[in-house]
């Protein structure tokens, strides 16, 4: 599936992520002068808002390091934006302990599913054995009533 390009909201993605690299002390640049570098960086933080300068800062002075990893960044950013607009695609995000999720894997490994699929199958099994036990004790009250009389 193809996701549309907006050029003016992934210009705002690229220099996020840019900035983001350069405040984890990689380098975004492909000067090898240290001033030179810092006088880049200085000139992608002021122009945020301004997109066609963004693409051309990148142009001239964006690392080639960065070139695939920045492409495939943005790449996922597109498709998780245009999957979040509706919500049967929308990434959903659940807080698990490592020990939960580590059973929960080693369950979907054992089915041959996702852990989605697998989390579906375990609750699906939970309610089939709570409408078996709630039967299985209707029939003992119902046995204890008759045996009673």
């Amino acid at each position: 599936m193809k996701y549309q390009q907006l050029e003016n909201l992934e210009c705002g993605w690229k220099w996020q992520y840019l900035i983001k690299k350069w405040k984890e002390g990689e380098h975004i640049t492909r000067h090898l002068d240290s001033s030179e570098a810092e006088s880049a960086v200085q000139e992608l933080l002021v122009i945020e808002h301004e997109p066609v300068k963004v693409l051309s800062w990148i142009d001239e002075n964006m690392s080639l390091e960065l070139d695939n990893k920045l492409k495939q960044a943005i790449r996922a950013k597109r498709k998780r934006h245009f999957n979040a607009e509706q919500v049967h695609t929308k990434k959903k995000s659940i807080d698990l302990d490592y020990r939960v999720w580590e059973k929960l894997s080693s369950r979907a490994n054992e089915l041959g599913c996702t852990l989605s699929d697998a989390i579906e199958y375990l609750l699906s099994e939970a309610s089939r054995s709570e409408k078996a036990s709630k039967t299985v004790n209707n029939l003992k009250q119902d046995l204890t009533k008759l045996l009673s009389d």
